[in-house]
């Protein structure tokens, strides 16, 4: 395979996952106005991530069935059900997670490429799955938009179907990432509070994007995907940020959410730049903060922590929305991030502040 194509087929795959999941959050809002149906959908999405699952390259094609029964669900085949559409986004994600390290290490064995390049495609992939996400629609709705997520992932199963078997297949996380098995710490299976609280932050503000679009702000899905690519894009803007203590990027946070709804049209959307440039420069203070020798293992426990703080924070603000109604969401979301200015101010500066969970591993003795 010619090196310059790798990053391109990565690219490419990352792209097709992008555009799944943003057509998927679309569609699923046009399909229920329950906020709590909607909130499932980051939710069982991110349920994956917090297990130890076998990695291997054929769980890839979990993620084509994923798109192929959405793409069916668009057309209300089997039924119109929202829970047939939930059910292809867990499948989405599960491909996603069984599949990605395996599919990078084959594209990074025997080529000079970097693991940072290969992830710098994927951001791109990323950003332009959303773009496309919104492009697409008025082309031809989610028919559009799933048809052509096909296509962007084809190319990388074909990869994985020629590729032989690697050492990685089926082999669990704590294999694939020895480095981290190495350099092991007494806190590696702990939570870590202030991630699981900004987890639970941006769960929850995600978790209602598609309905505040297309309910409260009158929006359709190409407004919905040009807020998450300004989203996306602003992320690479983190180093603008980083200068910044935690309590004035989360102030800031809150006051660019209360300027969306003062700011009209275009401006409104273009907040979010300085918005992903926030969040991506407080993940990286937190994962500094959490381990400064090991960036690798604080970055793991910033996702893993994250991850659960995102799934409460989704259903947590879903039902507020579902008892409460739609237009509670903002205010409550405003005032979380103005509670972790408080809490930030109160944080030590070391590491700290672990909650002990019971993983799989603890549950069996």
């Amino acid at each position: 395979m010619p090196p310059a194509l790798r990053p391109l087929l990565w690219a490419s795959a990352v792209a097709g996952g992008s555009l799944s999941y943003a057509s998927t959050a679309w569609l699923l809002s046009g399909l229920t106005p329950s906020p709590l149906m909607n909130a499932m959908l980051p939710a069982l999405s991110s349920v994956p991530a917090l297990f130890a699952l076998p990695r291997q390259r054929s769980g890839y094609l979990l993620k084509v069935v994923a798109v192929l029964l959405l793409l069916l669900a668009s057309f209300g085949i089997p039924g119109r059900s929202p829970w047939w559409v939930l059910l292809a986004a867990v499948l989405l994600a599960l491909g996603e997670r069984i599949s990605a390290l395996p599919m990078q290490q084959t594209l990074l064995r025997g080529s000079d490429l970097s693991v940072n390049q290969l992830r710098s495609s994927g951001d791109l992939g990323q950003w332009i799955g959303t773009v496309l996400t919104g492009v697409l629609f008025p082309l031809g709705r989610a028919l559009a938009q799933y048809l052509n997520a096909l296509v962007l992932l084809l190319p990388l199963l074909l990869v994985s179907l020629r590729a032989g078997p690697g050492s990685e297949a089926g082999m669990p996380e704590e294999s694939i990432r020895p480095e981290l098995a190495k350099r092991s710490r007494p806190h590696q299976d702990q939570l870590h509070a202030a991630s699981l609280g900004q987890g639970m932050l941006f769960g929850g503000l995600f978790a209602m994007i598609a309905l505040w679009v297309r309910q409260l702000g009158s929006g359709n899905c190409f407004d919905f995907g040009m807020v998450l690519s300004a989203y996306l894009l602003g992320r690479a803007w983190r180093r603008l940020f980083v200068g910044l203590a935690p309590p004035s990027r989360y102030g800031l946070m809150a006051a660019l959410l209360i300027a969306t709804q003062f700011v009209p049209g275009w401006g409104a959307v273009a907040l979010f730049l300085p918005l992903g440039g926030l969040a991506a420069a407080s993940d990286q203070g937190l994962a500094e903060s959490i381990d400064a020798e090991d960036k690798a293992m604080g970055w793991d426990r910033l996702e893993r922590s994250g991850g659960v703080g995102g799934l409460a924070g989704s259903l947590g603000m879903g039902l507020l929305a579902q008892v409460a109604g739609l237009s509670y969401a903002l205010p409550v979301q405003v005032g979380g991030f103005g509670l972790a200015v408080l809490c930030s101010l109160r944080r030590p500066r070391s590491p700290g502040g672990s909650v002990r969970v019971a993983d799989s591993r603890d549950a069996r003795g």
